[in-house]
């Protein structure tokens, strides 16, 4: 028997008894973290990392979304549900509620004069209005109207209800960081909402108004300007007390930019901000209002935030780790962390507006915040 001979048998051994420990590991409910070489099924670096993970993903409003809507609104009665939402769910996570790892966007719509009643929850949530001027939120006994382009707060654990005061259907889309609180074990759900009627606890189906309904916009829709005579911990006290943000203010802010040189990575990018802070409303999850100007197309980028990236006015493409994605008014594009990606507006006269969500302030929190991208000649550089 030749030396060689010797060799492939004793590999061939090795390799036999390697395999019997992986299996026997796995039986036991355990995961091995070593490893072998790259092209090894065990190298724990793939281990690691090769994970199910959000992927690019564009969901169609016109051709997916709004039909599914309609038909759903036939179908399913506030009798039935006190939900009527559909879920955007990532065909890389899937059957995982999730758009991207951290957040989903859900579309809803609501009949005329149909108002849900009081819930609370854990997540943090907005309500974004894309048709309909009376879609309605009541949110700890301030009951918002709103319409295209407003953005409601129903932040965690706070009291809060949906529906529509109109005369028409109304349809918004709704953000949540539910996947990330799911992540932590820490999801609710309460529905039996009560006040307190002469002493006693009374359940509810309608909040009692008692802030007027432009209150959030009389207090706190003055930039630098904050009253001092009520008070500001609303709520749980950690996210911002300003429950609705106007698409006129934010529109015209956008307007004001339209000429500015921008960022060569995120062109005009306006973040939604809590008034008492300057910070992120939410502790976990945060929003923008991004303009690309007639024929504009941002460098390409990437961090690890995840977005969810909303078209509102115009339609383009974006460029996520080198495949198109076409976008039109009302649909949402999923952009994961660690992607590079680039957006662009062929318009050569109408602008193009994204409303954004984006996980930023968890990996801030945390310190594990990245964000990279590439100079004109092609050179990586860190932005944060």
């Amino acid at each position: 028997m030749s030396d060689s001979t010797v060799e492939i048998g004793a590999d061939h051994n090795h390799q036999a008894a390697l395999d019997a420990l992986h299996r026997d590991v796995e039986r036991a409910d355990m995961a091995p973290f070593w490893a072998i070489d790259t092209t090894n099924k065990n190298d724990e670096d793939r281990q690691v990392m090769d994970q199910k993970k959000a992927i690019p993903f564009v969901w169609s409003y016109k051709d997916g979304i709004e039909p599914l809507l309609y038909r759903s609104a036939e179908l399913i009665t506030t009798q039935s549900s006190e939900r009527r939402s559909l879920i955007l769910v990532n065909p890389g996570v899937a059957p995982r509620r999730a758009s991207v790892s951290t957040m989903y966007t859900a579309y809803r719509l609501n009949d005329p004069r149909e108002i849900m009643p009081p819930h609370r929850h854990s997540p943090n949530a907005i309500r974004f209005g894309l048709t309909g001027t009376q879609n309605f939120t009541g949110v700890e006994g301030e009951n918002i109207t709103f319409g295209p382009g407003d953005m409601v707060l129903t932040p965690h654990d706070t009291w809060h209800n949906h529906g529509n005061q109109g005369s028409e259907p109304a349809i918004n889309l709704s953000v949540l960081d539910l996947p990330l609180v799911e992540t932590l074990n820490a999801t609710y759900f309460e529905h039996d909402y009560t006040e307190d009627v002469d002493g006693k606890r009374e359940r509810r189906t309608v909040q009692s108004e008692r802030f007027s309904a432009d209150y959030s916009q009389r207090i706190y829709g003055t930039g630098g300007l904050l009253p001092r005579f009520v008070s500001h911990d609303r709520g749980t006290g950690n996210a911002s007390p300003m429950y609705v943000y106007r698409w006129q203010v934010m529109r015209e802010t956008l307007e004001r930019f339209k000429d500015w040189d921008g960022d060569p990575h995120e062109a005009i990018l306006i973040e939604y901000v809590d008034p008492t802070t300057g910070g992120a409303i939410f502790k976990t999850i945060t929003f923008f209002a991004q303009m690309l100007r007639p024929g504009e197309r941002t460098r390409p980028m990437k961090q690890n935030a995840s977005l969810l990236v909303a078209p509102f006015e115009g339609r383009g493409h974006s460029i996520i780790d080198g495949r198109q994605y076409d976008w039109a008014p009302f649909d949402t594009m999923a952009v994961p962390g660690g992607a590079w990606y680039e957006h662009v507006n062929p318009s050569s006269t109408e602008p193009a507006i994204f409303f954004v969500a984006s996980d930023e302030p968890t990996l801030k929190a945390l310190a594990l915040y990245q964000k990279h991208g590439r100079t004109e000649a092609g050179e990586i550089v860190r932005l944060a």
